[in-house]
This record gives C-alpha cells, structure tokens and sequence, in this order.
C-alpha cells in the first residue's frame, strides 16, 4: 500500500527522522568509534588553541620585559607563565597521543616551544598563595 504524499501512516509515525550522514555506519559500535573520534580531534583542537594561547602571552611577556631589567616580581610572573605554558603543552601532547600521533619533534619546531617550556611540560602548575 503507497504512503500518502505529506505524512507517515502507522509505526513510521513514531519512527526517529532518519539522517543520512550516519547510514554509513552499520552497527552500533561504528557510530560509537565515529563519535569517539570526532571528541578526540575536537580536543586536540581545543588544547591546540590553549597552547598557542599560553605562549603568546609569554612571548608577549618577553617582548616587553627585558630579561637584563626584570625584577623578582617579573622573574616570578614569568616563570608561572612558563609553568602555564608547560601544562598547556603536555595535556596537548597527551591528547596528541591518544590520537595516535606518537611523534612530538615536529610539534616542537611548529609551535617553537622554548626549551625551557619543554623542560617544565608534565608539572603541575604550582599555586601562589
């Protein structure tokens, strides 16, 4: 029996509107990995962003303050933006990780990471009182 233009006749009533970018998938467990991998890169996009974020404002630190002329107040605002910087760049390579992307050198030289950044990547930042 044809469906009349306009309307759906008895269970397709009820029935969820289909979406046709998801046919693809043929199970369950496609979707599943289809979605899981969509919150991956939309994660790694997001601590990308945190990172090139947490350098800029160091860079722009340096720029202004001259290391010859810093005071100890300067020295140690400096130093919790490196330590922010650092954070931001191991949850980054982390994340990085999860997606399978094991190697960090190109990373490194992309985003120009300081060597001093480096060296405090997987500290936490510490809290000032």
């Amino acid at each position: 029996m044809p469906v009349p233009r306009g309307g759906m006749q008895g269970a397709d009533r009820n029935a969820m509107p289909r979406n046709s970018r998801l046919d693809r998938f043929n199970t369950p467990a496609a979707l599943l990995d289809y979605e899981i991998v969509q919150e991956q890169a939309s994660a790694l996009g997001r601590l990308g962003r945190a990172l090139e974020a947490a350098l800029t404002k160091l860079r722009d630190f340096d720029a202004v303050h001259p290391p010859s002329q810093t005071s100890p107040a300067e020295q140690q605002a400096r130093q919790a933006l490196v330590a922010e910087a650092g954070y931001a760049l191991w949850m980054f390579v982390v994340q990085r990780e999860a997606c399978g992307l094991r190697d960090s050198r190109t990373l490194m030289r992309d985003y120009r990471i300081p060597g001093e950044v480096r060296n405090r990547m997987g500290f936490l930042p510490t809290k000032q009182p």
